[in-house]
């Protein structure tokens, strides 16, 4: 593949970050992002977007049961008879370190990122959470009815792709398919593309997301048995604002 094409920079970027792309790709696209800085750039750029949404989605406050659970994985009950350590887990024996404890570590490293991420991001990237260089797009975050974050909706100001990320449990519906629509402040609303239960979805535009999104205020997702719908049906399942990041 050539990787000179900005649309072809821009899809693999996006997949990079949202996980979508995996395997030998991934492993070549890790490999340009070293040569290249204008790739490096747009992973930036793209975790910067998809960052800003995540911060959004409604707080919830983790139930009893769950903390109960990570602590049983993390801190396992001693056993009375332990068999000698072999391998790298000998290595971690004398440094006091054991599976428990290294778990333990992984997930106080990853809630240590969610508060203070200046840690492990450079200066540049946290300019440009401030704002500084952020690419002019059209977001959305959409929640059920009880506010809990579904999806996140992204299409750069002049592009013709928008990425439908899953950030929460979906179900399948039985019969029919989730339709994401654009609902301007005035006129009739449009189809953007099909909403996938899990992982993303990158659908392509009729026209660049400015002469779509300019004047959308609101999206939102309906549950469609209709092959072709006209207009949304009754039964919406997600909705949120539209908004423009400039």
């Amino acid at each position: 593949m050539r990787y000179t094409g900005p649309e072809v920079l821009e899809h693999l970027a996006s997949a990079y970050v949202l996980g979508t792309l995996t395997g030998g790709a991934r492993r070549r696209f890790e490999r340009l992002q070293r040569d290249r800085a204008d790739v490096r750039g747009l992973v930036a750029q793209w975790e910067t977007r998809l960052g800003q949404l995540a911060v959004s989605v409604p707080l919830q406050q983790p139930s009893e049961q769950l903390w109960k659970a990570i602590s049983a994985r993390t801190r396992p009950a001693p056993r009375t008879a332990e068999p000698s350590a072999s391998g790298w887990l000998g290595w971690l024996k004398p440094a006091g370190f054991s599976l428990g404890g290294l778990a333990a570590g992984v997930f106080a490293a990853s809630v240590l990122f969610v508060t203070a991420p200046g840690i492990f991001v450079s200066s540049d990237q946290i300019a440009m959470r401030s704002g500084e260089r952020l690419p002019q797009s059209y977001v959305g975050l959409l929640t059920d009815a009880q506010g809990n974050g579904k999806l996140l909706v992204s299409s750069l100001r002049h592009g013709k792709t928008m990425t439908i990320k899953v950030i929460g449990p979906i179900t399948p519906p039985a019969s029919g398919r989730l339709v994401l629509w654009a609902v301007p402040a005035t006129g009739a609303a449009f189809v953007l593309g099909t909403v996938p239960t899990s992982g993303s979805a990158v659908s392509v535009l009729p026209d660049t997301s400015e002469k779509l999104l300019s004047k959308v205020s609101k999206l939102v997702v309906t549950l469609e048995t209709d092959a072709s719908p006209a207009a949304p049906g009754a039964t919406v399942v997600f909705s949120g604002n539209c908004a423009k990041l400039w």
